[in-house]
């Protein structure tokens, strides 16, 4: 995937040994994405904030989409 090629999505991550994109998020859709294992991070907390941002989208998206 190229910089660009996902209409209304932004890059959020990107490797910093071959310059891969590893993370994108929608700008119309509460929706992000990671290609690696975050819960494989070398610490046990290393990506703890991506949980915490899905927990965020789901509490601000659960009126919209009447979830409870």
């Amino acid at each position: 995937m190229a910089a660009g090629s996902v209409p209304d999505a932004e890059v959020t991550h990107v490797n910093l040994n071959d310059g891969v994109i590893e993370g994108i998020r929608s700008r119309k859709a509460a929706a992000f994405s990671v290609q690696y294992h975050p819960e494989a991070a070398p610490g046990p907390h290393d990506a703890r904030y991506l949980f915490g941002e899905f927990d965020a989208l789901m509490r601000q998206s659960s009126g919209r989409a009447g979830l409870r």
